[in-house]
């Protein structure tokens, strides 16, 4: 069950961004929306905020999927 549910999660989500890529329309992909959410563009705080979260999260992800634990 779980599976399925990412498996749909990953498609819903590519549909949508693949979408929002086609249309062109300002604001709708990811990368546009997490920029307007951190202010990465105005804010300094904003982009190390984003980088320092960003770099946390690869470095807890990479471990959890080598090692298989946290």
């Amino acid at each position: 069950m779980s599976a399925t549910v990412w498996a749909v999660w990953t498609a819903m989500f590519g549909l949508f961004e693949t979408w929002a890529l086609i249309n062109k329309r300002d604001g709708d992909t990811l990368s546009e929306n997490t920029r307007r959410l951190f202010r990465t563009r105005t804010s300094k705080v904003g982009r190390a905020v984003f980088a320092v979260g960003w770099t946390g999260f690869s470095a807890w992800f990479l471990l959890h999927i080598l090692t298989e634990t946290m």
